[in-house]
């Protein structure tokens, strides 16, 4: 994902924040080994959209992975698109009947300039306690820890009941064209369980645990473009209507507009128990908020901080502007992009017409120009996963509170959700904020959070496919 990387925390919280984890075990260790090693030769090939893209070699090389932690070779699938791929393997399980469990990543990462970093970004280093390499965080190291939980898996002699199915799309972090692909093909999944989203966050100054959030949803991704037209002329001869000023006065009434807040009965409860995690003057917003959704103090407090402005509504911003063709001509053409996060529940064109109404200029033409992205409601809370999450992070880390999470961007999970297949983000990373570089310089990930994570993967997976 991590096309935009903002979190929004919304859920009830488990349990105290007792810190201690259960000792490693000696499979575990030995997985870690392997995951880190997949990891490092991942990160080494360029798998980026355009010329010299690895992917393919990617996809080859978690087959290796996957085929040496005991996938048979047959039912490891890698599939060219254009100039990248998709991987889908199949874990068969004992009860065809039951719809299968899907574990879903990608390969690809956003471009990096060796240039600009610090250290190569496709070379992969360890150093103080962190893996740097582009995809460290986003996501090569989390899908090589899921690849190495389920041959751990398969080494302890476990039989799923429910089919096991791991696949990585090739293109997440550009056209998704590929997730798309995946996602029609197993529209008959049980759930999703998505690596490339949820995660804990790190103690800035202990490094200690202190919360983990799995993702839930995410807001629909929606471009619009604003088109204003004029006949022009001689920039000597100036006209009442001009398009750059009529588009100017419609940015500025699209900057000015705020979509109406709402709560769903989810975030009702979710953003009251998660109030306390939040500095002081947010938390007691949030609580306000909650009470009364129409309390306009706690909107305005709530509005005003870009981390939370999103967790109460759909948002719109003014990201691009091009108009005129000539110093010395009055502009013929003046367009802007609207960008939006859609709240789940709404549909982008309701959303476009909300904002033609706030213009109210039929001179301003508006007009739906997203494109890699569909509307998708919020996943369900289902008992069986919360309770498998539960099991898994409770034994892991021990007390650590537990949020659902909405996301701001766009993942794999949206073309799931697309088809009414309910997927969730549950990567078991932990970082501390300031480590978080996602599509950033010198991207970096702890090694100390492979071992867990793996324990983590062992459990979730296996609770999910008995």
């Amino acid at each position: 994902m991590r096309r935009c990387s903002v979190v929004l925390l919304i859920g009830t919280i488990l349990g105290s924040a007792a810190l201690a984890q259960p000792a490693p075990t000696a499979t575990a260790t030995a997985a870690a080994d392997i995951a880190l090693d997949l990891a490092k030769k991942a990160i080494a090939l360029r798998s980026v959209h355009g010329p010299g893209n690895q992917t393919p070699q990617v996809a080859a090389l978690y087959k290796a992975g996957l085929v040496a932690g005991g996938f048979a070779d047959k039912d490891v699938e890698i599939v060219p698109v254009d100039d990248t791929a998709y991987l889908i393997a199949t874990w068969p399980g004992s009860d065809p009947s039951l719809k299968p469990l899907v574990i879903s990543g990608h390969m690809d990462v956003v471009e990096a300039k060796p240039a600009d970093w610090q250290r190569d970004p496709f070379t992969p280093v360890v150093e103080n306690g962190y893996l740097y390499g582009r995809g460290a965080t986003d996501m090569k190291l989390d899908g090589t820890i899921a690849i190495a939980a389920l041959g751990d898996l398969r080494r302890t002699g476990y039989k799923p009941k429910r089919t096991i199915i791991i696949e990585f799309s090739g293109d997440e972090e550009t056209a998704m064209k590929t997730s798309a692909m995946i996602a029609e093909r197993l529209t008959s999944a049980n759930l999703v369980l998505n690596l490339d989203g949820g995660g804990g966050v790190l103690d800035e100054a202990t490094g200690k645990p202190k919360y983990w959030t799995w993702n839930g949803a995410e807001k629909t991704y929606a471009d619009f473009k604003l088109t204003v037209t004029n006949p022009g002329g001689h920039s000597s001869m100036p006209r009442p209507v001009n398009a750059i000023v009529q588009l100017s006065k419609a940015l500025e009434k699209v900057g000015a507009y705020h979509f109406k807040p709402e709560l769903s009965p989810l975030t009702r409860e979710a953003l009251a128990k998660a109030a306390p995690f939040e500095e002081p003057a947010i938390g007691a917003a949030l609580k306000a908020f909650v009470a009364d959704p129409t309390d306009k103090t706690a909107i305005a407090t709530l509005t005003a901080n870009p981390s939370t402005v999103g967790k109460i509504g759909t948002t719109c911003v003014p990201t691009l502007v091009s108009g005129g063709h000539a110093e010395n001509a009055l502009p013929q053409r003046a367009t802007a992009n609207i960008n939006c996060r859609i709240f789940p529940g709404h549909k982008p064109a309701d959303i476009m017409a909300e904002l033609g109404r706030a213009i109210d200029d039929p001179a301003v033409v508006l007009s739906d120009v997203t494109e890699g992205s569909v509307a998708n409601d919020a996943s369900p809370i289902r008992p069986d996963l919360v309770t498998a999450i539960n099991h898994a992070m409770g034994t892991v880390y021990p007390g650590v509170p537990v949020f659902p999470a909405m996301a701001s961007g766009a993942s794999d999970s949206m073309w799931f959700r697309y088809h009414h297949v309910p997927s969730y983000g549950a990567s078991p990373t932990f970082i501390k904020p300031s480590d978080e570089f996602s599509h950033g310089l010198n991207e970096r990930t702890p090694i100390a959070t492979i071992e867990p994570g793996i324990r983590y993967y062992r459990l979730l997976f296996a609770d999910l496919s008995k």
